[in-house]
């Protein structure tokens, strides 16, 4: 079998830097300094609740850990107890299992909110998740309502960002009230300006698996560097963070190296991964010499690699249109299907997978279709496996090899037949 070579350094720093925020979460719960808003992933103002100096805390986050530390059942199993169905998404059961377990996990204990700020991007679970959510803690909530992009050219409408920028300055007045100080706008700004930086550095560093060998897999590797990008943007240790790793994998571009000792399948990846097998599920891919080159999951908070930069001159409004159209939660299915399309292309890649989320319904909804559309129309290679992001009951190992391996093996013979015929 192909052995994966980790990042190390970035690994290392990454460790690192996620344990002092968990740190920082503890530090809260434990009645230090510090109050939390609770938000989600897609498309968040992270800059704006920093610039009050409060503490984000991600729900999706922290079920994604307790997964991949095998440590969601027995959570999952506690929200059953209380009523959740067994088809609700298993983030959700997680968390609402962690509340009802007193929020102390292995890597940390996440304190109660101050406010918990619903960024309603794309999946209309996050709004009840959160509802309910707001009912257990009795904290204050505020639901930021994002309009679905509906121009048919893809663009954005300025009436669209308008309607987020008046939401956003009720939730200015509502983090004033919470921390007793006015908005300083010279402090959001330069937390902006690091958020460029580090989009910028982003988007070089996912440019970076153009190159053959891809020095990194933009899918198990950007996993890595993801929880810096959105737990911490906007800090100068998450600058810092991403100039390191971009200078590291720069290197490896230059030296000719990648994560596995020979690349000999290039893939794109829609979906997130199955965080209670996640190094499992990884080598039934590198085993047959396949890296991912570029991955939706990897643009889940931001698609920065299309151009989009938070502007220090234009901070609401750049925040507003970070929400409403540059994260891929927010995408309708051919905005969706045109992304595929330009990594698969861009990227020069053999075949597309899609890891469909038992549990995530709105978001897994069409991939058959999307299935369909880029093996028969398209003629790309594509495979569709289904399991679940958090809970373990719906991930067969013995299953998901076959199908893979099945995969694998007629893309190499396709690989084969045209080189046959090519010559």
């Amino acid at each position: 079998m192909e052995k994966t070579a980790y990042q190390e350094r970035i690994h290392l720093q990454q460790k690192a830097l996620m344990g002092r925020y968990y740190d920082e979460l503890t530090a809260a719960a434990k009645g230090g300094e510090g109050k939390a808003v609770y938000m989600l992933i897609s498309g968040n103002p992270i800059e704006l609740v920093r610039a009050f100096d409060l503490l984000p805390v991600y729900p999706e986050v922290n079920a994604l850990q307790l997964a991949a530390k095998k440590q969601s059942l027995p959570l999952i199993q506690r929200a059953e107890e209380v009523g959740y169905s067994v088809d609700n998404c298993g983030y959700v059961k997680a968390d609402v299992g962690l509340y009802f377990s007193g929020g102390v996990t292995s890597f940390g204990t996440i304190p109660p909110p101050a406010l918990i700020l619903c960024n309603y991007v794309g999946c209309n679970v996050y709004l009840q998740w959160f509802e309910h959510l707001a009912e257990y803690t009795g904290a204050e909530t505020y639901n930021l309502d994002i309009p679905f992009v509906r121009d048919p050219e893809w663009r954005i409408l300025p009436k669209d960002v308008e309607y987020v920028v008046r939401q956003l300055e009720e939730v200015i007045e509502i983090c004033e009230r919470i921390t007793g100080r006015p908005l300083d706008w010279k402090k959001l700004r330069q937390i902006l300006a690091r958020s460029a930086e580090t989009e910028e550095l982003w988007s070089a560093i996912k440019d970076l698996t153009r190159n053959v060998p891809s020095p990194f897999d933009a899918y198990f590797d950007a996993a890595t560097m993801m929880g810096p990008l959105y737990c911490l943007r906007g800090s100068q240790e998450c600058v810092e963070f991403f100039r390191m790793a971009h200078a590291e994998l720069e290197a490896k571009v230059r030296e000719g190296t990648g994560p596995l000792p020979k690349e000999r399948f290039r893939t794109v990846i829609e979906g997130p991964p199955p965080w209670p097998y996640f190094r499992s599920f990884r080598d039934l891919f590198s085993r047959w010499g396949a890296v991912c080159v570029a991955s939706t999951y990897s643009t889940v908070g931001g698609v920065w690699e299309f151009g989009f930069r938070h502007d220090p001159q234009r901070p609401l409004e750049s925040i507003a249109e970070h929400m409403l159209f540059w994260n891929v939660t927010n995408r309708n299915f051919l905005q969706r299907y045109d992304q595929l399309r330009q990594y698969v292309e861009g990227w020069q890649a053999d075949a597309l997978v899609i890891h469909s989320i038992k549990s995530c319904r709105l978001f897994s909804a069409g991939q058959g279709d999307m299935r369909e559309y880029f093996s028969k129309e398209l003629g790309v290679p594509t495979l569709l496996v289904e399991s679940d992001l958090e809970d373990p009951r719906y991930y067969s190992e013995a299953q998901m090899r076959n199908r893979v391996d099945a995969f694998f093996e007629s893309l190499e013979h396709r690989k084969l037949t045209a080189v046959r015929q090519g010559g």
